[in-house]
C-alpha cells in the first residue's frame, strides 16, 4: 500500500503553471505500463500524448493512490483546479462496483473523466507474444486471470531444482507474483507492439485512454 497521507500537501506545492493534466492510478506499476505504451503509440501516431514526455517537462502529474479506498479519491483533487484522468482497473466483484461508483461522482465534475479497464488489469492486455520476447514464456490466460500470478509460475519453473510451485507458501508465491507484475509493466511491455496490441485490444481501449486525456489537455 502506499502512503497518500500527504499526498495533497506534496501536489500543493509541486503543481504549477505548467501542469495541464492529472493522472490518477492504482499504482506505480500502471506508471510503468502507461509511459512506456504510450511511447510506442506516439511513434506510430504523433496526435497521441507520449505521457513519459508530459511527465519530464512537468506537463502531467502521475497519482498512484495504492489501490482501496477508491471512492475517496472522486473528490479529493478537486481543489487543485486541473483536469484530471482517473484510470481504474476493473478488478473482480465487488471491487468492480467499487469503482464503478467511484467513476460515476468523478464524471461529474468539469474536465475529469474516470474509467474503468474492461479488462481485469493492465497486465491482461498484454500480448503473449511480447511476453515470449521479454522471458521466454508464454502463460495462457484471459481478461480476468491474473496475469501476474500466471507469469510467476513460468519464470518459478524455468529454475532448476527448485520446489514445486504448490508447495511454495502462499506468501512467497504473493512476492513472486509482485516481482512478475513489476516484470510485466516494464520488460513485458517494453515488447509490445501496434499489431500486438490490436489483437489483444481489438476496440482500442488503450488508445481511446489517450484520445481523452488529449481532449482534457485542450480544456
Amino acid at each position: 500500500m502506499i502512503d497518500t497521507s500527504n499526498q495533497g500537501n506534496l501536489l500543493s506545492c509541486h503543481t504549477k503553471d505548467n501542469v495541464r493534466l492529472l493522472l490518477v492510478v492504482e499504482g506505480l506499476n500502471d506508471i510503468e505500463f502507461l509511459t512506456r505504451i504510450s511511447r510506442m503509440l506516439h511513434t506510430n501516431d504523433s496526435s497521441l500524448p507520449n505521457l513519459a514526455e508530459m511527465e519530464q517537462r512537468g506537463e502531467l502529474i502521475f497519482i498512484p493512490f495504492g489501490g482501496g479506498h477508491v471512492r475517496a479519491w472522486a473528490e479529493r483533487l478537486a481543489p487543485l483546479a486541473r483536469p484530471e484522468f482517473h484510470l481504474y482497473d476493473h478488478e473482480l466483484p465487488p471491487e468492480t462496483e467499487l469503482r464503478q461508483q467511484a467513476a460515476l461522482i468523478l464524471n461529474q465534475r468539469p474536465r475529469c473523466q474516470a474509467v474503468l479497464t474492461s479488462k481485469r488489469s493492465l497486465e491482461n492486455y498484454l500480448h503473449p507474444d511480447a511476453l515470449f520476447a521479454a522471458g521466454g514464456i508464454r502463460p495462457h490466460f484471459d481478461d480476468f486471470d491474473c496475469v501476474a500470478e500466471l507469469t510467476a509460475r513460468q519464470l518459478y519453473q524455468q529454475r532448476p531444482g527448485e520446489i514445486a510451485w504448490q508447495l511454495q507458501p502462499r506468501r512467497s508465491q504473493s512476492r513472486m507474483a509482485n516481482r512478475a507484475k513489476r516484470w510485466l509493466n516494464t520488460k513485458a511491455v517494453e515488447q509490445m507492439t501496434v499489431a500486438m496490441l490490436q489483437e489483444r485490444d481489438p476496440d482500442g481501449e488503450v488508445i481511446s485512454w489517450l484520445s481523452a486525456m488529449k481532449e482534457l489537455l485542450s480544456t
